[in-house]
C-alpha cells in the first residue's frame, strides 16, 4: 500500500509520508523516528543536532541568490496520537501505518493515519532533501510529544534558534492560516472506593456503548460530537431510578486530545430486574441516538448476559456519589471568546474513566485561550469530583498562542493566498494546541504563522488527508518560501 501512496504528488512530500509512517513513533517514544530523522540529515550533508530534550534541528543554508533574506524556521512535530478500532489488530510500538488510498483521500487501515503532523513533517523533508527548490536560510524543528504534553517544545531553550520567521505546518485546512490557539491543561482525578463481595444469585452482564464519532478534542469540539464517556454515565445514572445493579468495572475513553467513542461497563445485577434494566438502556440509548443522529450515526450499544466471573462491586453509596460526580463534569464548550466571532475560548473534554480494583482514574484536558480561564474551569472540575472523594492534580499546562493579524508575516501568506487561489484566506486563532504558544515564550519577538492541509477525523481511525489538498498546500508552501522578505 505504501509503494502507492509514494508515486502519488508531489513526489518527495508523499514518499517521505510513507517512509515516516514505516516508523512506530508513539508520543513519548519517538527514539526510532528521532533517529531516522537525524539519520537522513546526516545523510545529506546537513549539520544536525539534538537538544537535551529530544527536539532534533537539522540546518540548511540558503539556496544561491537568498543568502540574504530572513532566516526561517519549519516546525513540525514527530509523534502521533494511536488510536485503533476495537477490532482492529495493531500494535503502535511495533508496527507501521498501513495506508490505503480511497478516491481523494489517503486514509489508514482501522487506525490513526498520523497525517497530523506527518504530512508537515515529510513536507520539510521534502525541501531539505531538495538540490532544486527556492529557499532562505532554513533551520527545521522537528519537536517531540506534542500530542501528550508538548513537552519537547517546553523543554525547547532559547537560542536554540537563529531565526526570525516560524512557519508552523501545523493546522488542518488548506483555506486556513492559524495565527493564535489556545493553552491547555491536563486534569487527572484518582480516588478508591470500597469492595463489596457480590450477592448469590446475581447475574453478570457487560454494556458496551460504541460507534461514537470520536475526533480532536479541540478543533472538533464545535461539532457537539458525542462524549461516550458522558452517554454511558447517562445511561447508567437513568437506570439506577429504576433498578439496583452493582458495578465491577467501567473502562471508556483513551487519549486526553480524543474524544471518546467507546465505553464498557460491566456489573452484577439481580435476575428479575434484567429486564427492566434493558428496557431503560433501551429508552435511554434511543434518545441519546436521536440527539445525536447527526453527529454520531454509528453509535449503538450491547448488552451481554453471562460475561466473566466477577467477585467484588463498588459499594452502594460510593457508585451513586461517582455516578453524579461524572454527570455533573463540565464537558464541551463552556465559552465562546466575545472578542473573536466563531472562536471557542475554553473547553474540557473528560478524555478517559477507568473504574475498577478499588480504584478510580479520570483524565480531562482542559483548553483555553485566556489562561486565568482555563485555570478557572480546571478548578471547577477538581471543585465536582472532590464532592465524590476524589482528589485532583494538574499536570502539563501550556500557554496559548495570542493573536497579532497585523503580523508581517502573515501578511505575507495572506496576499499569496489571495494570488494563487483568487479568494482570501481564513485568518484565525483555533482551538487546538499548537506549539507556537509555547515557543514564543522563548522567542517573543519570532514571526509566526500556521497553515497546511486538509485533515479530516484526526485522533481517531477514521483520520484521512486529501491528495489534492497536499498538492494545493505544497505549492503554496514552495512559494512562500521564496518570497521571503530580504533581511532588515
Amino acid at each position: 500500500m505504501s509503494d502507492s501512496i509514494s508515486q502519488l504528488n508531489p513526489k518527495s512530500l508523499w514518499s517521505h509520508f510513507a517512509q515516516l509512517n514505516a516508523v512506530p513513533r508513539p508520543s513519548k517514544k519517538e527514539e526510532r523516528v528521532q533517529a531516522w530523522v537525524m539519520g537522513l540529515g546526516q545523510e545529506w550533508g546537513l549539520e544536525t543536532t539534538m537538544d537535551e530534550v529530544g527536539n532534533v534541528l537539522i540546518r540548511k543554508p540558503a539556496t544561491s541568490g537568498m543568502e540574504n533574506r530572513v532566516g526561517v524556521v519549519l516546525q513540525s512535530h514527530l509523534d502521533m496520537v494511536c488510536q485503533k478500532n476495537n477490532d482492529t489488530v495493531f500494535d503502535f510500538d511495533t508496527d507501521g501505518i498501513r495506508m490505503y488510498i480511497d478516491g481523494d483521500w489517503v486514509r489508514a487501515d482501522g487506525t490513526t493515519l498520523g497525517a497530523d503532523n506527518g504530512i508537515g513533517v515529510a513536507a520539510i523533508l521534502g525541501v531539505l532533501s531538495s538540490d532544486d527548490i527556492p529557499h532562505p536560510p532554513l533551520e527545521a524543528l522537528f519537536t517531540i510529544d506534542e500530542e501528550t504534553g508538548m513537552t519537547g517544545a517546553l523543554g525547547l531553550k532559547g537560542g536554540f534558534l537563529k531565526g526570525e520567521i516560524l512557519l508552523n505546518l501545523d493546522t488542518e485546512d488548506d483555506d486556513e492560516l492559524s495565527i493564535g490557539c489556545a493553552g491547555g491543561v491536563d486534569v487527572t482525578s484518582s480516588g478508591s472506593y470500597g469492595q463489596e463481595p457480590i450477592a448469590n444469585g446475581v447475574m453478570h452482564a457487560r454494556l458496551t456503548i460504541k460507534g461514537g464519532s470520536g475526533g480532536h478534542s479541540g478543533m472538533d469540539i464545535t461539532k457537539g460530537i458525542a462524549n461516550v464517556n458522558k452517554v454511558m454515565n447517562r445511561i447508567l445514572l437513568v437506570a439506577i431510578e429504576s433498578v439496583d445493579f452493582r458495578i465491577a468495572s467501567i473502562q471508556g475513553g483513551g487519549l486526553r486530545n480524543a474524544i471518546p467513542r467507546e465505553s464498557t461497563c460491566r456489573f452484577v445485577i439481580d435476575p428479575s430486574d434484567w429486564d427492566t434494566f434493558k428496557e431503560s438502556v433501551q429508552y435511554e440509548m434511543s434518545r441519546v441516538q436521536e440527539e445525536h443522529r447527526t453527529t454520531d450515526p454509528d453509535l449503538n450499544w450491547e448488552l451481554i448476559e453471562g460475561t466473566d466471573a466477577i467477585k467484588e462491586v463498588m459499594s452502594e453509596e460510593e457508585q451513586e456519589l461517582l455516578l453524579l460526580a461524572i454527570q455533573a463534569c463540565p464537558v464541551g464548550i463552556h465559552r465562546m471568546s466575545p472578542e473573536i466571532e466563531g472562536l471557542v475560548q475554553t473547553s474540557n473534554n473528560l478524555a478517559q474513566v477507568i473504574v475498577g480494583d478499588g480504584l478510580v482514574s479520570l483524565l480531562c484536558l482542559c483548553r483555553s485561550s485566556v489562561d486565568s480561564e482555563k485555570d478557572d474551569h480546571a478548578r471547577s472540575i477538581a471543585a465536582t469530583f472532590a464532592l465524590a472523594g476524589i482528589e485532583t492534580s494538574y499536570d502539563g499546562s501550556y500557554p496559548g498562542w495570542t493573536p497579532n493579524p497585523g503580523s508581517d508575516v502573515v501578511s505575507l501568506f495572506k496576499a499569496l493566498y489571495e494570488e494563487q487561489f483568487g479568494e482570501s484566506p481564513r485568518v484565525l486563532a483555533c482551538h487546538a494546541g499548537l506549539e507556537c504558544g509555547i515557543l514564543g515564550t522563548n522567542y517573543p519577538d519570532m514571526d509566526m504563522v500556521s497553515f497546511g492541509p486538509n485533515i479530516r477525523g484526526a485522533h481517531s481511525p477514521d483520520e484521512c488527508v486529501q491528495i489534492s489538498s497536499v498538492e494545493k498546500f505544497w505549492g503554496f508552501f514552495l512559494e512562500g518560501l521564496s518570497r521571503i522578505p530580504v533581511k532588515a
